[in-house]
């Protein structure tokens, strides 16, 4: 693999375009720790370390692109949020973010729970020994045989999205001969501050049963007089990648009203709450992402506020961090394959994966920095566009960053926190074989998913 170096164009363009960066960070060799997992470092010789690992020798062993996860620093996030929430609320791992055995086993030792949205994520998390009581089913349109067999499982709670789901879980689980315990999931009108779609709690979307006109009310009036189900509260999710806690205000205020109605017209006062997911990480230096202990006494004190003023009794609260996680844990590990400059504008830099393995940029206009990993320069920064190899002008992984003008074919570079939605959304476009994921942890390294093989591809490919 060449380490060789040589300029690869302009230092930066003197017009920069629109959107660009404002300025080259001051230290090219410097990591942020806001976007890089907590054991990843640069060694005194200029190579990062994960784990204790320098990545020439994780390229070397386990080739590129590849997801390299930071178990200590997964399991340092999980029992921080575990430990904020404490013994009286519950702690869900969205398990779309990224999901594998391993993870599994993980969220059981640091004692989190796991909210599964799929029949897939369900088997993975039972043949990983996840208790079935410590799963949580989710998804707008479950199929019978997912529901039949999550009621089998004896998962803790079924959260239902629709009118026919009330019903159609309540027949299964009556057919079974069980009562099975679920949640409404409501939509309550809160327009996050986040991308169009990855905000879901406005009305005019998929998920929930919304609460404006009644509905969600008439969904509680159902879902009570069923024999097969155990109303246990009102689930509302508003969005994700969210720094305001503003938004959380306002659903708990209106959450909590539901709840008022419901002990008033029924006599029941529902045992709980799930407030979902969607808190933001940093994916460049500018995002300002909360700590775990701030989210949780934010959100405890809002909720018991708002009970307190409507004279209920405070619910246990859940709460279902995926990528607030899993997502600062992992970075990709790419190769550089060609460089070119474009005077004026900027220099592409184009890498062994890409949309494959990341499709967040291109599907969310997401953003995301990167790293010079292999060695140090003192070279200029220029201004890069980083794509991938797939034949789309669309391809690209990070949009603008700067790296050291002296970049070179067979330079390794990183982009951090893509432990979210990156292994989980890749893709075989191209017919690209989707990167493992190595786990590294105080100087060992093991693939928890292994790299996908073009036998893999044809096994499938029965024509």
């Amino acid at each position: 693999m060449s380490r060789s170096a040589h300029p690869a164009g302009p230092r930066h363009a003197d017009v920069l375009p629109e959107g660009h960066p404002s300025a080259p960070p001051a230290d090219l060799n410097h990591l942020d720790r806001k976007v890089w997992a907590s054991t990843v470092t640069r060694t005194p010789d200029g190579v990062v370390s994960v784990g204790g690992i320098e990545v020439t020798r994780l390229a070397e062993e386990f080739g590129t692109p590849a997801y390299l996860l930071d178990e200590t620093d997964f399991r340092e996030r999980a029992r921080a949020w575990r430990t904020a929430f404490g013994p009286d609320a519950d702690v869900f791992y969205a398990g779309k973010a990224f999901l594998s055995r391993a993870v599994v086993r993980w969220l059981h030792d640091e004692g989190l729970n796991l909210d599964v949205c799929s029949g897939g994520e369900l088997t993975t998390a039972l043949s990983a020994g996840m208790p079935a009581d410590r799963i949580a089913f989710h998804g707008n349109n479950k199929s019978v045989d997912e529901i039949e067999t999550a009621i089998r499982a004896g998962v803790g709670r079924i959260v239902l999205d629709s009118f026919q789901e009330i019903v159609r879980v309540a027949h299964i689980a009556q057919s079974l001969g069980k009562r099975q315990r679920v949640q409404i999931r409501i939509t309550v009108g809160v327009e996050a501050h986040t991308h169009e779609f990855i905000a879901t709690a406005h009305e005019d979307q998929k998920f929930g049963i919304p609460l404006a006109g009644g509905q969600a009310a008439e969904a509680v009036r159902r879902a009570l007089q069923l024999d097969g189900l155990e109303l246990i509260g009102i689930h509302s999710h508003i969005g994700s990648q969210i720094f305001d806690m503003s938004g959380f205000e306002v659903a708990a205020h209106r959450v909590v009203g539901l709840l008022k109605d419901i002990r008033d017209e029924h006599g029941v006062e529902l045992p709980e709450i799930d407030l979902g997911g969607g808190l933001g990480i940093a994916y460049t230096s500018d995002d300002d992402p909360r700590e775990p202990h701030e989210i949780a006494k934010a959100l405890t004190e809002i909720v018991s506020r708002e009970c307190e003023g409507a004279k209920l009794r405070t619910p246990r609260i859940s709460v279902e961090p995926g990528r607030a996680i899993v997502g600062p844990t992992a970075f990709t590990l790419y190769e550089v394959g060609t460089i070119k400059p474009l005077d004026g504008l900027r220099t592409y830099v184009s890498v062994d994966g890409g949309m494959s393995d990341n499709i967040r940029t291109a599907l969310y206009d997401a953003e995301y920095s990167v790293a010079l990993v292999s060695r140090t320069s003192e070279a200029a920064p220029m201004l890069v566009r980083v794509v991938g190899k797939h034949c789309e002008s669309g391809d690209i992984v990070v949009k603008d960053a700067f790296l050291p003008a002296d970049l070179a074919p067979g330079d390794l570079i990183a982009v951090p926190a893509t432990g979210a939605y990156c292994r989980s959304m890749a893709s075989n476009y191209n017919h690209a074989l989707r990167p493992p994921v190595v786990a590294v942890r105080d100087g060992e390294a093991r693939v928890i998913v292994r790299r996908e093989t073009e036998e893999d591809l044809l096994r499938l490919d029965v024509g």
